[in-house]
């Protein structure tokens, strides 16, 4: 299938299902304005001082590179300059770390008054981050400083690639050898739903020159890996997972690092099947991770249709643990019917439809990957 970035056609699933266009942006639109400056019960967005902002990951009372650069990246396909601006520069002023081990990365957590929780970066971030600031260099061009953001990109992905050596502390992101993103710098092995190859194929067009080839490399591992850790009859994957794609079964030290397991179909892991459709979308290259986006749609719509919010083994277990992220889980499986094509991608679409936002404490999560399949599947996620 010829995808979307070379074609220029980016499906409308809403408007597939018979919604009329003005209705699709209308919603779109609120959407944002209820994230972003809604009530204080409903925003996850801050404005700070004259011309900054943060997003709030409201379940943590924390702000996270996570939410920073999934900020970013909504604001440039929704086209917000302002609030893409004061996102790009506190993350910039009080994430950035400019000294010490990691210098080049960004801490992955910060108090809301800017004071650092953690010296660490979780690459997620960082990719996001880059992608997002090269949208906005072509979008809307580069300025001065920190707004010269294509130049901030590749200074991104250079230290993303280029950093220290791997397997220790301040090391690549992604590993040389293998080409995959890690899940913490050097830890020896990855996290499905931070493996974008629809991004890798654009850092291939835009990173420094030098970096290229590694880049190209990386989507085509990303994609073979991702076939290898999604399960093959459920679709489903683990949220940690080894490089040869098995679930990732923690030691007791790790465990207390991270505070409890990850060989589960759980949190982090929605996202993966949002990234595989978003890079179906685009790119159309993988036909065997088309048929995830099917595989995963039949397990809740037939296997677990009784029991659709919980959690889950990869091999489709049931677990005595309710999902903490419902409305984010079935928004992105939601998104997956951008490569489905068995007989429930309408359903999941028109059912995401008529889902409101989340509410409460834990709002932050599941309302990003809320938007993010509402951009997706109204065909305004797009590779600009």
């Amino acid at each position: 299938m010829a995808g979307a970035v070379s074609t220029g056609r980016y499906r409308n699933l809403f408007a597939e299902c018979g919604i009329p266009e003005e209705e699709i942006n209308r919603k779109l639109e609120e959407t944002f304005q209820t994230m972003f400056y809604g009530s204080e019960e409903e925003r996850i967005y801050h404005p700070a001082g004259e011309d900054m902002g943060y997003m709030e990951d409201t379940g943590n009372h924390d702000v996270r590179t996570e939410g920073m650069s999934y900020g970013m990246m909504m604001c440039v396909q929704l086209n917000k300059k302002e609030e893409f601006d004061r996102l790009w520069k506190w993350a910039k002023t009080y994430m950035y770390l400019d000294s010490g081990w990691n210098q080049g990365y960004f801490a992955w957590s910060c108090r809301t008054d800017g004071t650092k929780n953690a010296n660490g970066p979780a690459p997620d971030g960082e990719e996001f981050f880059a992608m997002a600031l090269f949208f906005a260099s072509k979008r809307w061009g580069d300025g001065e400083g920190i707004f010269c953001y294509s130049e901030q990109a590749r200074q991104i992905l250079s230290d993303c690639v280029h950093k220290g050596e791997e397997g220790k502390q301040g090391g690549p992101m992604w590993n040389p050898a293998n080409k995959l993103i890690d899940f913490v710098v050097g830890c020896g092995y990855s996290d499905p739903s931070y493996h974008c190859p629809h991004f890798y194929e654009l850092f291939a067009e835009y990173a420094n020159e030098e970096d290229r080839q590694f880049w190209r490399e990386a989507a085509a591992a990303s994609r073979a890996y991702l076939v290898k850790a999604c399960h093959p009859v459920t679709g489903l994957s683990a949220e940690y997972a080894e490089y040869d794609g098995s679930p990732k079964v923690l030691s007791e030290k790790e465990l207390k690092i991270f505070g409890n397991r990850h060989d589960w179909f759980y949190s982090d892991a929605y996202r993966t099947i949002a990234n595989i459709a978003l890079d179906y979308e685009w790119y159309g290259k993988s036909e065997e991770l088309r048929a995830v986006a099917d595989k995963i749609q039949k397990f809740f719509a037939e296997t677990v249709k009784d029991r659709p919010e919980q959690t889950y083994l990869v091999d489709g277990t049931v677990l005595d643990q309710p999902a903490l992220h419902p409305v984010g889980l079935f928004a992105t499986n939601a998104q997956a019917s951008l490569a489905a094509e068995g007989p429930y991608a309408k359903d999941f679409v028109m059912k995401f439809w008529n889902m409101p936002l989340r509410t409460g404490d834990r709002r932050y999560y599941d309302n990003c990957l809320y938007l993010f399949a509402m951009l997706a599947l109204s065909g305004n996620y797009r590779a600009w």
